[in-house]
């Protein structure tokens, strides 16, 4: 969760939402990235969804089977959507998001029984670092 941190921070710096992800299998570093919605630019591009796409590129393989990832805040639905897809058994993240999340707050897409692919969710990790970044980052653009 702190490389996680390091790439919110990073998403800072050149003016994107303090979002961060890290994908890892084993212990090793498989992908990270942070949003890059305004400088892309593009909708989809949730620091989740840059991650879950360097990792598959990586392995050739969309399948993310055994890997863990980790995000500074909860993911909303099109990132909880992304991880069910790629089949991501575990997720840790950050900061709640009463207002987008969708592992928990405002519906549990990730765990969803209906659904082919269920992930294990651990929340709260560092929720507090992640939280001030966000605040920091919104209190300056008001």
């Amino acid at each position: 969760m702190a490389r996680a941190l390091e790439m919110a921070r990073a998403a800072a710096v050149v003016r994107e939402v303090p979002v961060g992800a890290v994908l890892v299998r084993e212990g090793r570093l498989l992908a990270e990235g942070h949003n890059l919605t305004v400088s892309s630019p593009d909708p989809t591009a949730h620091a989740e969804v840059v991650a879950i796409r360097k990792a598959a590129q990586r392995l050739g393989d969309w399948r993310l089977l055994d890997s863990t990832l980790y995000v500074t805040i909860e993911p909303c639905a099109l990132c909880a959507g992304a991880i069910v897809l790629a089949r991501i058994p575990r997720l840790v993240y950050g900061a709640a998001d009463p207002k987008a999340g969708m592992c928990g707050s405002l519906g549990n897409l990730v765990q969803d029984s209906r659904l082919n692919h269920r992930a294990e969710v651990t929340a709260g990790v560092l929720a507090d670092e992640a939280a001030e970044l966000l605040r920091d980052f919104f209190k300056e653009r008001r």
